[in-house]
Formats: structure tokens, C-alpha cells, sequence
């Protein structure tokens, strides 16, 4: 394995619109190898499958940054993401996660999930029945952003009134376009969306309603109940891990078909592949790239090569979700394909709590657009595309053209 870092160039729209050239090079040159990311950082990817599903059950790497020796990963953080970290699922490791994790199982049910399915199709509905007499959309801008975050925020009982403006603060934390974003604009987010969840959280308090958040509050096990930090950093990591992935997701999967007709053809004709067309899609071109951020608390072992304490691991699950030691023909999207234990929600005890919600949004908006927007299909050429940078993947946009429909004859 060569020690010298390679530098995943962020700053190439053509790296960006398809890195898995770059990605199988750097599986092919060994099972670690070290690269600089976003932001100067320097990591161990991990590349290959098998060593990834390791990895992410090792207890000797860990989810808490404070474990890295780099600085920088905490001094790039918000600051009110910074003074969350003790409290928040994400970045913690057993005994906390464990406690966490329960607690929030208790609120965060399959069956909450399940029940949301004829209200997020209705969303979904009102959102396509905006544009559809146009014959033309931004199924980014028009779709994909404002369905995952009013999806969210009726599960936290956020009021109508403020939603707009909890998109605003939620876009200016979470959204990553064409440039990485001015950090004071993102800090000012994070405290006005602090401030926020405060308030929502005392509201809540004195009336609970049938939503999530209330569930989370009365949440208890053994007499423990989630405090407040924990309560406020739990709504950040449901807008973290359920707003923009989701919206990756949904851009994602239908610009992949789009660039494949005749899986486009085959999920339109046999919806009943939609489960197996939504795991594809995540595997294929998930929504985070490279992968899973770990930090090694003493020197470890991966497939042979010793990563020192304290460096940052960086679980590829986008490259290692192409090798062809576990998916065959792994860089051909195949809807139909079965056998698909994809890392695109992470592995063990980390796994992605918010992975049935985001696979219900998945199915049901892919689903809508094919059954609703007939001979949909790119009203640019493929090459305009532009993809979001640095940890997370996605269209910026995505102009459709489609026939036009009249509601009024529906």
C-alpha cells in the first residue's frame, strides 16, 4: 500500500459527477489507503466490503470525534453542534449509546414509521400536483428538498406557521451546494434553530401532542428519560441523518434512472420492484460519499495495515459498496438485484435508526414521480448536472421535462 496520500478533488465537477472511477483505483490499490477529504483532512479509507463490515461492528473505533488527534474535525463543527456532541446519539459509543439508543427505540417505532405512509404520500401528492400542468420541474428544488423536511417536521409537531422558517434555518445548516457554505451563516442557523427547539421543546412539555418529540419526552426506562441536551440533540440528528440524505436519496435515484433507461422502463411497468430499486439506488450511488467517519481510540490492525490512535477512519461505504468480491457486476445498476447488504446505512450498533423511514420516503416519491410525470426524462444534457461536494452526494439540481397534465381532467 503506498503511504502518500491521494487528494479526492473536490474541487473537479467531473471528480464530483462520477468519482467511482477514482474510487475503484483506490479499492484496487489496497484494502486501506490513506486520502484527504474535504476541509484538508487527512484519513484511512477503508475500501473493500468485507474489511468495512468489520470495521463498523470494531469497538476500538469510535463514533465520538473527541477521540481524533486532528483538531480541525471539531473546530470545522457549528458551534452549537460542538456543545451538543456529549448528548447526541451520533457521537457517542456504548454505555451512552446504549441508553440513548434505547430510549429513543421506545419513541421511534416501526409502527410510528408505518402509520406515516398515507401522509407522506399526500405530501408527496401536493407537491407534484404544483407542477405537473407545467411539463417541466426541478425535482430537487420542487420536490425532493421540501418533501423529507415537511415530513420531519410534522413528525416533531412543528406548527405551520413556523415551518418555512424552519426550513430556512435547516437548509443554511444542512445544505451543501456547489461551494461549501459561509460558516457564519451556518453558525447563525444553528443557534436560531437552537433557540427554537428550545422553545419547542417547553411547548411540548406543557402540551404534549401525537407526535414524535412528545414521544421522545415521555420516553423513560428504569426511571431514565432523555434530558434536555439529549432531547435537543436528538432533533438535530433527525434533521441531520433524516433531511439531507433523504433528499440524496430521492435526487439520486431518479437521476440514476434517468441515465438508465431500461430500468426506468422496468420500475415503471413493475412497481412491485420498488423495495429492490431503493436498495439499489443506495448502493449503487448512495447519498453519503466516500463514507463513515470512525476515530481509532489506540493503534489498530485493518487488513493488515496498523492505523495509529487517534486518526480519523473513513469506512468507504461508497467504494466499498462496488466491490466485486461482494456485488457482482457491482458498477451496473440492476434494480432487480437481490442479494444486497449494502453499508449506505452504516452497520452494527450505529446502524441508521432513520433507515425504514428514509427507505418509505424513497419508495413512495420515486414511485409517485414514475406513476405521474409520463416520458419524464432530463431537459438538460446529463454533462450540466451538477453534484453536491465533500461527504455528501446528490444532484443540486435536477431539470425534468415531462408531459404536462391537466388536473382539472384528472
Amino acid at each position: 500500500m503506498s503511504q502518500r496520500p491521494v487528494l479526492l478533488p473536490y474541487a473537479d465537477p467531473a471528480f464530483l459527477a462520477d468519482p467511482f472511477p477514482l474510487y475503484r483505483r483506490l479499492r484496487e490499490d489496497g484494502p486501506v489507503r490513506r486520502a484527504v477529504i474535504a476541509g484538508g483532512l487527512d484519513t484511512w479509507l477503508v475500501t473493500r466490503y468485507e474489511d468495512g463490515l468489520a470495521a463498523l461492528s470494531d469497538p476500538r473505533l469510535s463514533s465520538d470525534v473527541r477521540d481524533a488527534s486532528d483538531p480541525r474535525l471539531i473546530e470545522q463543527l457549528p458551534e452549537f453542534e460542538r456543545e451538543s456532541m456529549t448528548s447526541s446519539m451520533l457521537r457517542s459509543d456504548p454505555p451512552d449509546h446504549t441508553r440513548l439508543r434505547r430510549l429513543v427505540s421506545k419513541a421511534f417505532t416501526a409502527r410510528r414509521v408505518a402509520e406515516l405512509r398515507p401522509r407522506i404520500q399526500e405530501i408527496t401528492d401536493r407537491l407534484l400536483d404544483a407542477v405537473v400542468p407545467a411539463g417541466r420541474a426541478d425535482l430537487v428544488a420542487d420536490f425532493a428538498l421540501p418533501l423529507p423536511v415537511t415530513v420531519i417536521s410534522e413528525l416533531l409537531g412543528v406548527p405551520v406557521d413556523d415551518r418555512h422558517d424552519f426550513q430556512r434555518w435547516t437548509d443554511a445548516m444542512l445544505m451543501r451546494g456547489e461551494r461549501m457554505p459561509d460558516p457564519a451563516v451556518v453558525n447563525e442557523a444553528w443557534q436560531r434553530m437552537h433557540a427554537y427547539v428550545t422553545k419547542h421543546l417547553e411547548a411540548k412539555r406543557a402540551r404534549p401532542g401525537d407526535d414524535l418529540l412528545s414521544a421522545l419526552i415521555s420516553a423513560h426506562d428504569d426511571e431514565q428519560r432523555l434530558n434536555d441536551d439529549e432531547l435537543i440533540a436528538m432533533t438535530f440528528l433527525l434533521l441531520v441523518a433524516g433531511y439531507i440524505t433523504t433528499v440524496n436519496l430521492i435526487g439520486g435515484g431518479i437521476a440514476a434512472l434517468l441515465a438508465h433507461s431500461d430500468q426506468l422502463i422496468l420500475l415503471r411497468d413493475h412497481p412491485e420492484l420498488l423495495p429492490d430499486a431503493i436498495e439499489e439506488f443506495l448502493r449503487y450511488d448512495g447519498p453519503v460519499s466516500p463514507g463513515i467517519a470512525r476515530f481509532a481510540r489506540e493503534d489498530v490492525e485493518i487488513a493488515g495495515v496498523t492505523v495509529p490512535r487517534g486518526a480519523t477512519v473513513l469506512v468507504a461505504s461508497a467504494i466499498a459498496d462496488r466491490d466485486p468480491a461482494r456485488f457482482p457486476d457491482p458498477d451496473r445498476l440492476d434494480i432487480t438485484r437481490r442479494d444486497n447488504g449494502h453499508l449506505a446505512f452504516g452497520h452494527g450498533i450505529h446502524y441508521c435508526l432513520g433507515a425504514p423511514l428514509a427507505r418509505l420516503e424513497g419508495q413512495i416519491a420515486i414511485g409517485t414521480v414514475l406513476r405521474r410525470l409520463p416520458d419524464l426524462a432530463l431537459a438538460v444534457p446529463p454533462t450540466e448536472l451538477r453534484w453536491r461536494p465533500g461527504g455528501l452526494r446528490g444532484p443540486v439540481r435536477l431539470p425534468v421535462a415531462f408531459t404536462p397534465q391537466d388536473l382539472r381532467a384528472v
